[in-house]
């Protein structure tokens, strides 16, 4: 059974992966609407990372990046979008969490979870790296700690600083 679940996620995420970023609308923390075929970072990789007020996890993971988030950008120019997929109820939550963390990503809201169901998302912490270009090369769920590193890793591999 877990054999057979394994298989899925990986053909789920293989599927996922080499393909443009889907065109929905998301919300940006002071309510502006905006159109996810502008993400981007003047043609340098970027990490979409979704998370949830409730998700533990994901909160690790942002925290972990948020710590050497400088660093990454200095070196590679790498820019991270984090894309809550509270409900819209819970939305006003979002930004007194991104203060208090202080967090310098730019985040958005995807409070009816359309761009989380257009990538096939279906467990958080999820993280998709794209490349200049605006292709998804690497995705992946969940977190332990350490695995940011993976991250860095991609975006050097894509920029040829190995």
């Amino acid at each position: 059974m877990r054999k057979a679940l394994l298989v899925a996620i990986v053909a789920l995420l293989s599927a996922t992966t080499f393909a443009q970023l889907p065109k929905v609308t998301l919300k940006t923390l002071d309510g502006k609407t905006i159109s996810t075929e502008t993400l981007s970072n003047d043609g340098k990789p970027f990490i979409i990372s979704f998370f949830a007020l409730w998700c533990k996890p994901c909160q690790r993971e942002l925290k972990a990046i948020a710590e050497v988030y400088d660093e990454w950008q200095k070196e590679t120019g790498v820019k991270l979008y984090a894309v809550s997929i509270d409900e819209a109820q819970n939305i006003h939550k979002v930004k007194p969490l991104v203060d208090q963390n202080e967090w310098e990503y730019e985040v958005l809201l995807d409070p009816n979870s359309d761009f989380k169901r257009a990538l096939g998302v279906t467990m958080i912490p999820a993280v998709f790296i794209v490349d200049g270009n605006g292709k998804i090369v690497d995705s992946r769920n969940g977190y332990t700690d350490g695995s940011e590193n993976h991250l860095i890793e991609k975006v050097r591999e894509l920029i040829g600083n190995k």
